[in-house]
């Protein structure tokens, strides 16, 4: 496939002649030519068809999935095994649209980081659904989409970052020692890609701004291609595509877009997919709070990706401002999961009674259970004393209460308990601690307290909503 340079792909955006009429029964955010909103493109994947929540994803899904997509598409996607993993697992490469800019897209080449893939089939999905449409033909016309949905399969399986070699794929460009990287380069250089998508998840302690930090729910990266963070007409390209996600997210998630550390990594995909001739943008999916966290964040990749798409079949991506990327917060490590502010802790470890703030981190993990997959929180203590400078999904104000380990599972809300001096307990509150705590209120007698809430942050035994 024929790769185009800055010069021939600006123009390839700009001398085509516009599409015609679409379907009318298609929802209105894909019937105008003019910029996505938002909202409506939200509103619209809240329609689609429930996927499992992308942690739950596995290669086989993948592989049903690809299969699918493929098979409904009436000939607009194409399907190609791009390889295997090292277990032997398939990594699928799907491609939509015939037009003379190709566009990559990959996801998953940390096994743990799943928001994008099930975003990419709802794209895919998108595309074979609304094909007549102006917006979508116009896209289907001017690009040529390339989607690799999971590149690390066996991660994916184990729910972790690394292959089955042990080796991080994203540290692999250089050497080539996996099959899985060896792969992604095989396709790029095929390809040509004029940008890509490398599409990731970020810590959930990774927050925004600091009055107060809030969750980076999504961070963006222009990525560099070497030491001195040359700006060339690529990286102008990708600052640009970041600038156009940044104006299509803001008013989903205003004030929880950061900008990811653009220090060049000598080892990394995306910077040496750069330095190769495809720009890359890295996004990077990180904490959100509410019920249903891995739908919110699916949802945010797939307007994301989709605006992002339309900007450069359009053309508008050259009209977008690179200060709108450069001017977002770099983004820090200030975000606990949740946060109990200004208790009188009573530590249990035999140290008098003092006001602190709890910092408590969160982990999700994915396990089995009676056969199934699920997802878990692992919650533990990381911190606690002053931590005003941190921010948290859930804050939980404890000013004028008293806060205890939960040391016996037994007691509920209206317990009463005796409670002198400074106790020394099995369990404690301390960093590295369990996540579990008595919310306690005075009672009408000397060292008596009522229990007014049992706190517990965290679950092993059942799925999170």
């Amino acid at each position: 496939m024929r790769r185009l340079s800055s010069i021939a792909f600006a123009v390839s955006l700009t001398l085509l002649v516009p599409i015609a009429a679409a379907q009318t029964s298609a929802p209105p955010v894909f019937t105008s030519e003019a910029p996505p909103v938002p909202a409506e493109l939200a509103a619209y994947w809240d329609t689609l068809p429930a996927r499992p929540d992308a942690p739950l994803f596995t290669g086989e899904m993948v592989t049903v999935e690809a299969r699918r997509v493929a098979a409904d598409s009436g000939g607009l996607v194409s399907l190609e095994e791009l390889g295997r993993s090292v277990e032997g697992r398939s990594i699928w490469h799907l491609s939509a649209g015939h037009g003379p800019t190709p566009v990559l897209l990959w996801s998953q080449m940390h096994g743990d980081e799943p928001s994008a893939t099930p975003a990419l089939f709802a794209l895919l999905d998108t595309l074979v659904e609304h094909r007549a449409t102006p917006r979508v033909a116009r896209l289907l016309d001017r690009l040529t989409v390339h989607v690799v949905p999971m590149l690390n399969p066996d991660g994916a399986e184990r729910y972790q970052r690394r292959n089955a070699q042990g080796i991080d794929i994203n540290r692999d460009a250089l050497r080539l020692q996996t099959p899985e990287g060896r792969a992604l380069k095989a396709l790029r250089n095929r390809t040509g890609a004029v940008i890509g998508f490398n599409l990731h998840n970020q810590n959930w302690r990774t927050s925004v701004g600091r009055t107060p930090p809030r969750p980076a729910t999504i961070s963006l990266l222009a990525v560099a291609f070497d030491e001195a963070r040359t700006e060339d007409a690529r990286r102008v390209l990708s600052k640009k595509t970041c600038a156009v996600i940044r104006d299509a997210l803001e008013p989903l998630i205003p004030g929880q877009i950061g900008r990811y550390d653009d220090e060049f990594e000598v080892r990394a995909f995306g910077d040496n997919v750069t330095k190769w001739g495809t720009p890359v943008v890295l996004i990077e999916t990180g904490p959100v709070a509410g019920a249903q966290p891995d739908r919110q964040l699916t949802r945010l990749n797939f307007v994301a990706l989709v605006t992002a798409l339309d900007a450069l079949a359009s053309g508008r991506v050259h009209e977008a401002a690179t200060a709108r990327y450069e001017s977002l917060p770099e983004n820090e490590s200030r975000l606990f999961h949740t946060a109990i502010r200004n208790a009188t802790l009573i530590p249990g470890t035999g140290v008098a009674p003092f006001i602190g703030d709890v910092g408590i981190a969160g982990q999700r993990i994915v396990g089995t259970v009676n056969g199934q997959r699920r997802l878990h929180l692992a919650a533990r203590i990381e911190d606690l004393g002053d931590l005003r400078v941190f921010g948290a999904l859930e804050e939980i104000d404890a000013g004028g209460k008293y806060l205890a380990p939960l040391y016996d599972a037994t007691l509920a809300p209206g317990a009463r308990l005796t409670i002198a001096g400074a106790p020394r307990w099995p369990v404690t509150i301390a960093p590295g601690g369990a996540a579990s705590f008595l919310l306690l209120t005075r009672g009408d007698a000397p060292d008596t307290f009522v229990v007014e809430r049992v706190i517990r942050v965290g679950d092993t035994d059942r799925r999170q909503p």
